[in-house]
């Protein structure tokens, strides 16, 4: 386990690497989003910009306001009383962040690498009415996406942490899978 007061050395290619399998992991929440939400753009658009970092482009501010526009929308959908939606919005928030992944040795900093996989794992049981077997079923799918990059990076960090409700059991299910 890390040392919370330690720095991890991260090259650009392994945030690009981190950045694409959370961009991968959070894609199915794109359709979730846009089926309850049709012409929001906001989770496609932060999805989007996470793929363009991972492929090469430079980490930019717009990755960040894309972040942050993906996170309105998951506060409207919540508001709206769309809770499906809202965890395919955190997913896209989570992709779009990870391209900013600190390299401090902090269990919440497994949430940038992980948490785009737990909330569309979210997203996709609520939508088939709050059925547990379809979450697990979507992390089995995310351990399988990532590479071995991913699984290094992962492995530098202290566990991931507690707490969080349904969100944070799957993202510990995805941690320990992968570890």
């Amino acid at each position: 386990m890390a040392d919370e007061n330690l720095t991890i050395e991260l090259s650009m290619a392994e945030l690009r690497a981190v950045a694409g399998y959370a961009a991968a992991c959070a894609k199915p929440a794109t359709e979730i989003f846009e089926r309850a939400r049709p012409g929001d753009r906001r989770t496609r658009t932060a999805i989007e910009a996470a793929q363009t970092f991972a492929g090469g482009a430079k980490r930019t501010k717009a990755i960040r306001d894309s972040a942050w526009a993906a996170h309105r929308a998951f506060q409207e959908a919540r508001d709206a009383g769309q809770p499906a939606a809202g965890e395919a919005a955190r997913a896209a928030v989570a992709a779009a962040s990870a391209a900013f992944l600190h390299p401090l040795a902090k269990a919440t900093q497994v949430l940038h690498i992980l948490g785009s996989a737990a909330h569309t794992a979210r997203a996709l049981e609520l939508e088939a009415g709050d059925d547990p077997t379809v979450g697990n079923a979507y992390i089995e799918t995310a351990r399988d996406l990532a590479d071995p990059t991913v699984t290094d990076v992962l492995a530098r960090y202290p566990d991931a942490p507690g707490g969080r409700g349904r969100v944070g059991e799957l993202l510990r299910l995805l941690d320990r899978s992968l570890r």
